[in-house]
């Protein structure tokens, strides 16, 4: 069985033994739970050094193909990676009082999505297989919204589907992507799922750090993902003169840009977009699952042609497009002026409950990297020791681990302020205040205890 698979490896490079072994496996001469020979053997046996072994290992383990198990060797995964790091971000058991750990926004503070149901004319549904991909009129908002103009614009099922569609699309295995560090769990995991190398880029108070958007770069990287406003789970945005800075070191090189807007924009300051200043290679996915609800599963994807085209041709050997009635309903809540007038004010509310946390958690010793969005990155002295002080008084958190691509120089939990102090807008004074309720008070008191909770005491 070993020598079949040794004799199918034409190609003797790194990648050419990845990709052979990775045939095998989805052939399945190399079985589920199977131990690979060691890594001299096989070089042995191919002829090449035992480094080109070894690399190749690598690529079929951030593929989630193989795993190494200390002395008990490597062998087979027993099964498909899925979403690992998205199910560590929020496994954990029920029974919390408070659960700070979703990421998600206030159900509260959501448009109503039934009223627009009923307010779209009922021949907004398709008949045909032969229609466009986007509502027309959906597709006029959306271009009149765009921060940059763009030449293709589509709609799929969501910013996760609209990353699958741009990897499938575009990205092969063994191909290197830069991505900024910490990053939302499911994209790595799709990345890693798709054979690609993740590099890490530091996201700071700015942005996406230069410096290591170069080394990614000069590394081989072919794209380069992050989230412009709101970082997911830092909560920090990209400054105009950092966009500037990285499109500069991006000026020479073939690299897609994808900024992903999970957010929904910031209501902190106007949206900054690295397409302004490469337009012809920057992509935007904007989600509305945060902004409008997670039922409405939609997203648009804005950029090149040669970016945007192959998905739009892909998703027609698919689901062809995403349903013409949830775009007429999206539609119908980006022109409503109610619906505006609700999704303003929660952006509005989310700001408030944002710093207000932020701002407690400062006043105790706690700094946290960024304001925007509905989380706050808090840096901890041990995460599992700050997990288990919040969890023992009833909250849950999200751990940090999973939102890194290697383990992480420091410790962090990310805590999701959009549901704290309850549904309220800032048009009820009784709740207008949030930095004055004792609930809030209480809670950052707890967090901050927990971030300087370490492995011997559990306390500060």
């Amino acid at each position: 069985m070993w020598q079949e698979l040794v004799e199918a490896v034409d190609d003797r490079s790194a990648k050419g033994i990845a990709l052979a072994l990775s045939a095998g496996i989805d052939r399945g001469v190399l079985r589920p739970g199977e131990r690979l020979p060691p890594i001299r053997r096989v070089a042995r046996d191919l002829q090449v050094a035992p480094a080109t072994i070894s690399a190749a290992w690598s690529q079929l383990a951030r593929a989630g193909l193989i795993e190494t198990d200390g002395r008990r060797g490597t062998r087979v995964r027993e099964a498909s990676v899925g979403p690992r790091r998205y199910r560590r971000a929020l496994d954990s058991e029920a029974g919390y009082r408070v659960d700070l750990s979703t990421g998600l926004p206030d159900p509260r503070l959501l448009p109503d999505l039934h009223a627009a149901m009923q307010r779209v004319p009922r021949d907004e549904t398709a008949h045909s297989y032969l229609e466009e991909p986007v509502v027309p009129a959906l597709r006029e908002v959306l271009e009149d919204s765009w921060p940059n103009s763009v030449e293709a614009l589509t709609v799929v099922d969501g910013a996760m589907d609209a990353h699958s569609q741009f990897v499938a699309a575009h990205l092969r295995f063994g191909d290197r992507v830069a991505v900024e560090q910490p990053c939302f769990p499911p994209l790595l995991d799709l990345l890693e799922m798709a054979g690609t190398v993740p590099l890490g880029v530091g996201y700071d108070a700015e942005g996406p750090v230069v410096a290591d958007v170069v080394t990614a770069l000069e590394a081989g990287a072919k794209v380069l993902f992050f989230q412009p406003w709101g970082q997911n789970p830092s909560g920090q945005s990209v400054s105009k003169g950092r966009a500037e800075e990285v499109a500069a070191a991006l000026a020479d090189r073939d690299v897609v840009v994808v900024e992903d807007d999970s957010a929904g924009g910031t209501p902190t300051g106007p949206p900054v977009s690295l397409g302004a200043f490469l337009p012809e290679r920057t992509v935007l996915v904007r989600s509305f699952s945060k902004t409008h609800g997670p039922d409405l599963r939609l997203a648009a994807i804005g950029g090149p042609a040669t970016v945007v085209g192959p998905i739009v041709e892909r998703r027609y050997l698919g689901q062809g497009w995403s349903s013409r009635l949830v775009q007429s309903i999206l539609l119908e809540l980006l022109t409503d002026a109610r619906s505006r007038e609700l999704v303003a004010d929660a952006q509005a509310t989310y700001a408030a409950r944002t710093a207000a946390m932020a701002d407690a958690l400062a006043e105790r010793g706690v700094d946290v990297p960024g304001r925007d969005g509905i989380n706050v990155w808090v840096p901890v002295a041990e995460q599992g020791a700050a997990l288990l002080h919040l969890a023992a008084a009833g909250i849950r958190a999200a751990s940090g681990d999973p939102f890194w691509i290697s383990p992480p120089g420091s410790d962090h939990i990310r805590i999701t302020t959009s549901s704290i102090n309850g549904g309220a807008r800032p048009d009820q004074p009784d709740l207008a205040d949030l930095a004055d309720l004792a609930d809030l008070a209480d809670l950052a008191d707890l967090v901050a205890h927990a971030a300087r909770a370490g492995t011997w005491s559990g306390h500060r």
